[in-house]
């Protein structure tokens, strides 16, 4: 299963990278806005500046548009900033229609706000690359959104679909594993979910003891 950061912070993605696990970043409008990054030119060159950090992984930058044109034509302006981006449309009937001309088109894409196999079914005929549901978001209404991940997993199988399930809206270290049980290709997730999964009582006991040992040979 793929790693990808869910942040615009620069930082982070460094941090990430440098770890060596990161396969990726996913963005949105949102995250832009909390690092301060404001208006096309801007937000372009962040892109571009991230993926130049990712050098090898795959990018999502988001439309804003919510009808067939606009989409195509915000789309068509992202994926010119670096062969890396892939552009991340909303699971709408334009954002689907806009989706097929993309993949007709050599564009690649993300197509986000999943929360049914209904829809991840209509993003994999539309050609997506990826299909990003949003778990924790489903959790939040009281049902299992690693539930979904298995059930898009299964039906993709079973129909040969190639589209890879994005499992989106990781809330802690559980969910990532959850999620590769499942079947998922790629979770994207905040740093401190990824860091998350480094942290266990017996190993700290166990290093702190090697240590001790350690010191009876100096």
């Amino acid at each position: 299963m793929k790693f990808f950061l869910d942040t615009a912070n620069l930082a982070q993605i460094k941090e990430a990278n440098d770890f060596g696990v990161l396969d990726g970043v996913t963005t949105n409008p949102s995250l832009m806005a909390k690092e301060g990054i404001k208006g096309q030119e801007a937000v372009f060159s962040h892109y571009k500046t991230i993926c130049e950090i990712v050098k090898n992984g795959d990018i999502s930058a988001e439309v804003v548009s919510t009808d067939f044109d606009g989409i195509v034509a915000e789309g068509k302006k992202l994926a010119a900033i670096h062969p890396n981006i892939v552009v991340k449309v909303p699971m709408i009937k334009d954002g689907v229609k806009a989706m097929k001309w993309f993949s007709d088109n050599g564009i690649r894409t993300n197509c986000t706000l999943v929360f049914s196999a209904g829809q991840a079914i209509l993003a994999a005929k539309a050609g997506a690359k990826y299909v990003s549901p949003f778990i924790g978001r489903i959790d939040d209404s009281g049902w299992d959104g690693t539930q979904l991940i298995e059930q898009i997993s299964r039906i993709y199988t079973i129909q040969g679909f190639e589209t890879e399930i994005l499992a989106a809206s990781i809330r802690n270290p559980l969910h990532i594993i959850k999620c590769a049980e499942m079947g998922a290709d790629v979770c994207t997730c905040p740093l401190d979910s990824i860091l998350g999964l480094l942290k266990h009582p017996l190993t700290d006991i166990g290093l702190a003891k090697f240590l001790e040992d350690a010191k009876k040979f100096s």
